[in-house]
């Protein structure tokens, strides 16, 4: 089987590296960093359009506030809100300068004016003081960028504090949030990464002044003068390219794969199903699910796609061990394997799963009460692991995610805000993905996912987990900008696979 989904990334940068990066790429070239300050302004600008969805339709009558500073992150955001003037015909813009227009950078200028030339009366400037008395539907911060060095000085401590007044229902950072680093730096609802993600707006610390972290390609490392190689890197929306192409016409159901996922329980029922229906949703070929066999009936009834194949159960409705002949019977057709998702914890069960990694070698993910020590130790195959944070913790202890996958020669896929992939040497971010996500079953159906990506493409386990982060922190954003974060039930994100798939991040 050929790889139909390569990995796209890029570096993640230092804000000091970031400013050396650009002052090389665009060798002081003011029409170069025109057309890149155009090209950032704008992809914010579509983004905060998109994302606003999240909480409903934009007003007829929106009041858009601008933070600017003098650099160009000014000017992006200046950009940006022209870009929603056009979405916007009867919306309004106020900028409040924070420095003198004096100190205004020439480009930062330029946009000024276009902005006011293009929705003459629809722009007005408005002191700091008086925006603590208004509310706007959204605003954006370009104060400062990767330049800024905290702490903040007194005068403009005093003015974050009043703009931290304002009541707005979404905050947009150009980049970084301004002063980020700083105890009065301005929160954003999301920062957009224009250009280069730095690495400073992945760090904990900064998790909840930098809210949501988009990466927004301006095609900087498109060329092969810019590739760098880098051990913290983000994925790129264009992985999914090569996984959303036309299929060969002499392709059959053998030719992507045949997953075999085990889990499920009588206390645990549900987790096992959703993780098989995501897992179908991925284009396996075929897909056999070992669950205890009372569950049977029910589940094939629901999912006729899937091969249900009934284990013995232990008293209390989970897998028993002396299932261990049927699985190794049917794993000789596997191409990979998915193992966890509402197993619970009993002994007897935990033991036929070691038993599995021992007798079966084809590469695995882990999942849920799958994740123990003596269980992902267990076996030589390749295996992905998909902890949240509690049980990353119980896997690792204090022990960081870079050296951990190190020491061990596991994939290691820790869920969170940002989801982060690592191998050896490398960590991959995922900025996909929001808070739709928090509710149980999201991690189930990611698991499966992943596993249908694998045994579509066994030799490429890493190629797998990225894609299927990626994949569905994409899927989130359109469900998310669709229905919104709360109404919702998780498997409706399924029904969004397809829509990620096929419009990209233009959802």
């Amino acid at each position: 089987m050929s790889v139909r989904f390569p990995i796209s990334s890029h570096p993640i940068l230092t804000a000091a590296a970031a400013k050396t990066f650009e002052a090389e790429y665009f060798g002081g070239d003011a029409d170069a960093e025109w057309r890149a300050m155009q090209r950032a302004g704008n992809a914010v600008g579509e983004s905060i359009w998109r994302d606003f969805g999240e909480f409903g339709a934009w007003p007829s009558q929106a009041a858009i506030l601008v933070l600017a500073g003098k650099g160009h992150n000014a000017g992006d955001a200046l950009i940006a809100a022209q870009r929603l003037l056009r979405e916007l015909p009867r919306a309004t813009v106020e900028v409040a300068f924070v420095f003198p227009s004096g100190e205004l950078r020439p480009l930062v200028q330029k946009a000024y004016r276009e902005l006011v030339q293009f929705a003459a009366g629809r722009v007005s400037s408005v002191r700091i003081g008086d925006v603590v008395e208004k509310h706007y539907s959204a605003w954006i911060d370009g104060v400062f960028g990767y330049q800024f060095h905290p702490p903040l000085d007194a005068r403009l401590k005093g003015q974050f504090e009043t703009i931290a007044r304002t009541r707005v229902d979404f905050r947009a950072a150009v980049d970084l949030p301004s002063g980020l680093g700083d105890p009065a730096a301005l929160r954003a609802d999301v920062s957009y990464a224009t250009g280069i993600l730095k690495a400073e707006l992945t760090e904990p610390a900064h998790r909840e002044a930098a809210g949501r972290i988009r990466y927004l390609d301006l095609g900087f490392f498109d060329e092969e003068k810019t590739a760098t190689p880098n051990k913290l890197r983000v994925l790129a929306p264009s992985m999914l390219r090569e996984l959303g192409c036309l299929r060969s016409a002499t392709s059959d159901k053998r030719t992507y794969g045949h997953l075999l996922v085990v889990g499920g329980s009588r206390r645990f029922p549900g987790a096992i199903m959703m993780s098989v229906r995501a897992a179908l949703r991925t284009g396996v070929g075929l897909l056999t699910a070992v669950v205890p066999e009372s569950l049977v009936p029910a589940y094939a009834a629901h999912v006729p796609e899937a091969m249900w194949v009934g284990c013995p159960e232990t008293p209390n409705g989970g897998l028993a061990l002396e299932g261990i002949g049927l699985i190794r019977e049917v794993s000789g057709r596997a191409t990979a394997l998915a193992m966890g998702p509402g197993l619970a914890r009993e002994a007897e069960t935990l033991a036929l799963i070691r038993d599995i990694l021992q007798e079966v070698d084809r590469p695995v993910v882990l999942d849920a009460d799958a994740l123990q020590v003596d269980i992902v130790s267990r076996g030589r195959q390749q295996k992905i692991v998909t902890p949240h944070a509690g049980e990353f913790k119980r896997l690792a202890g204090e022990t960081s995610l870079s050296d951990y996958v190190r020491e061990t020669g596991l994939i290691c896929v820790e869920k969170g805000a940002p989801t982060r992939i690592a191998q050896a040497d490398t960590t991959y971010i995922s900025a996909m993905g929001g808070p739709v996500l928090a509710r149980g079953g999201s991690g189930d159906m990611l698991a499966g996912m992943i596993g249908g990506l694998l045994a579509q493409d066994p030799g490429y386990p890493l190629e797998a987990a990225c894609c299927g982060v990626l994949w569905h922190g994409m899927a989130a954003d359109c469900w998310a900008r669709r229905r919104g974060a709360v109404a919702v039930q998780s498997t409706e994100l399924l029904d969004f696979l397809a829509v990620a798939l096929r419009e990209g991040d233009a959802s």
